[in-house]
C-alpha cells in the first residue's frame, strides 16, 4: 500500500503543490504576473496566480505527469490550474478570481504584498541615499569655503 496523504489520496502524486513544479513559477517569483487573458504578458507565459490560478494551493502531479499522454496540461496551454483535485472544489467559487493569499513559506505570500515591500524598500533607500548624499556635500562645501577662506587669508597677509 503506498503513503497516503490526508485525503487518503497517494503522496507519490499529491505531495507537492502544482505551484513547486510549475514551468511559470520563477516569472511569479520575479512579480511578472498576466493581467489579462490574451496580453503581452500571456503571450510571454508569465504567471497565471493573478488570474486565479489555484496551483499554489493545489496538490497535484499535473506539471509532471502532464494529461493526453504527457502531452500538456491546463498551466501549459495558458489556463491556470482550477484546483480539481482539491477538496471542496465544486464549492470554490469562481475559476478566475484572484487568490487574496495561499498559505506558504518565506516569500510566498501574496503577490501584492511582495510588490509593496520591495517598492517600500526601494523608496527607503533612495531616501537614505539622498540624505547622506546631502549630508556629504554640505561637508564637502564646508571644507572648500574653509579652505578658500584660509588661502584669501594667505595671500593677504603675504602682500602686507
Amino acid at each position: 500500500m503506498p503513503q497516503l496523504d490526508g485525503q487518503g489520496r497517494p503522496k507519490e502524486f499529491y505531495s507537492r503543490r502544482v505551484h513547486d513544479t510549475c514551468y511559470r513559477r520563477p516569472y511569479y517569483d520575479a512579480g511578472l504576473f498576466v493581467e489579462a487573458w490574451d496580453d503581452e504578458k500571456a503571450r510571454k507565459g508569465y504567471c497565471l496566480y493573478k488570474m486565479g490560478c489555484r496551483g499554489p494551493v493545489t496538490y497535484n502531479a499535473c506539471s509532471v505527469t502532464r494529461w493526453n499522454e504527457g502531452t500538456s496540461y491546463p498551466i501549459q496551454s495558458g489556463h491556470g490550474c482550477i484546483g480539481c483535485s482539491e477538496n471542496g472544489f465544486w464549492d470554490n467559487g469562481p475559476f478566475y478570481r484572484h487568490l487574496a493569499s495561499f498559505p506558504g513559506f518565506g516569500i510566498e505570500t501574496t503577490a501584492d504584498t511582495i510588490g509593496t515591500i520591495v517598492g517600500v524598500g526601494a523608496l527607503a533607500g533612495v531616501a537614505a541615499h539622498a540624505v547622506t548624499t546631502n549630508i556629504r556635500k554640505r561637508q564637502l562645501i564646508t571644507e572648500h569655503k574653509e579652505e578658500s577662506v584660509n588661502n584669501v587669508k594667505k595671500e593677504k597677509g603675504g602682500e602686507e
